[in-house]
């Protein structure tokens, strides 16, 4: 008799962890647990951790709670100032009621995946160029609302969409290059400008403070000669100023003096007259010099030959 009972404990034991073996069910941290009982749905949804169902009867459904990065498949599209553009973006999401997103929608994935499709063809056409390429900010914020508004029923919840790249045709690259290129070169001209505008000003000063110091300038003429002479392979031409010349020429003429043996009539009293500054050898080697200078600058004068004894006699004949 009591062989017997053992025997019957140990079957009903055994039934009974066959039964919790059959029964338990693990759902994980980012999963929520769905119960479909004889095909109807049971209000309570399963938290992680271990939970009991009723073998044969209910079915479990696992909901995938993480946030899903979807991938958009480039779109092609006509934007609003007629330039045909491909435009792919990547949707981020995340299911935040597990039973309607199981009740709701078939596969809730591939409606986020065929909403996303259809709203960023959508942006495309609404959005011009410069919008596409500058203001990304305002359009992945229209495409979030696009998205938004009807997965919400859907129990899943858009937390991010971003407009990954925009591919244009050679053409519309090759144009957009031009324009940069021509905007670069307006913005170099317009400081090259400026530059020349600043220094002509301060050329200007500076002629204004070499005509208080004359000095000034030669002293700048010395500069520029020893910057220049301080390359070994380098000629230096040094021009003579044309007024020097003109001044070492009036230097050179002698004063012409009054005969000795004619008398002023009604000499008026007055000072003794100065007499004039001989010029010293110095001075006439230096006008030599410029002399030579000058003619080598204009050349020397060629005086007409003499005419023969015979042509002046012909021409007299």
């Amino acid at each position: 008799m009591i062989q017997e009972l053992l025997t019957a404990a140990a079957a009903a034991g055994a039934v009974i962890v066959v039964y919790a073996g059959a029964a338990a069910r693990v759902v994980k941290q980012y999963e929520r647990g769905v119960v479909f009982r004889f095909g109807r749905l049971v209000d309570e949804v399963r938290q992680p951790g271990i939970t009991m169902i009723l073998p044969g009867v209910d079915r479990i459904h696992k909901v995938n709670m993480q946030i899903v990065t979807m991938p958009v498949p480039a779109q092609e599209g006509i934007t609003r100032d007629n330039v045909t553009v491909r435009v792919d973006a990547v949707v981020y999401f995340k299911v935040v009621d597990a039973a309607e997103a199981l009740v709701r929608v078939e596969d809730y994935k591939f409606a986020v995946s065929q909403m996303a499709q259809t709203s960023l063809r959508s942006i495309i056409g609404k959005s011009d160029l410069d919008d596409l390429l500058s203001n990304r900010e305002q359009l992945n914020q229209g495409l979030e609302l696009m998205l938004d508004s009807p997965a919400i029923g859907w129990g899943v919840q858009i937390d991010r969409v971003e407009i990954k790249d925009v591919s244009l045709p050679e053409t519309m690259k090759r144009s957009m290059a031009r324009q940069a290129e021509a905007d670069r070169e307006r913005r170099a001209r317009l400081i090259n400008a400026d530059a020349e505008l600043q220094a002509s000003k301060k050329l200007a000063e500076a002629a204004r403070q070499m005509e208080d110091t004359p000095s000034a300038l030669q002293l700048r003429l010395l500069q520029t000669v020893m910057a220049v002479s301080a390359e070994k392979n380098s000629t230096l031409v040094l021009p003579i100023p044309v007024e020097l010349l003109r001044f070492l020429e009036r230097g050179g003429s002698e004063p012409s003096s009054p005969d000795k043996g004619a008398t002023a009539p009604h000499a008026s009293p007055g000072p003794p007259p100065v007499p004039p500054i001989l010029p010293t050898e110095a001075y006439l080697a230096g006008h030599a010099a410029a002399a030579e200078a000058i003619e080598d600058l204009t050349g020397s004068s060629v005086e007409p030959a003499p005419r023969d004894e015979e042509e002046r006699g012909k021409s007299r004949g």
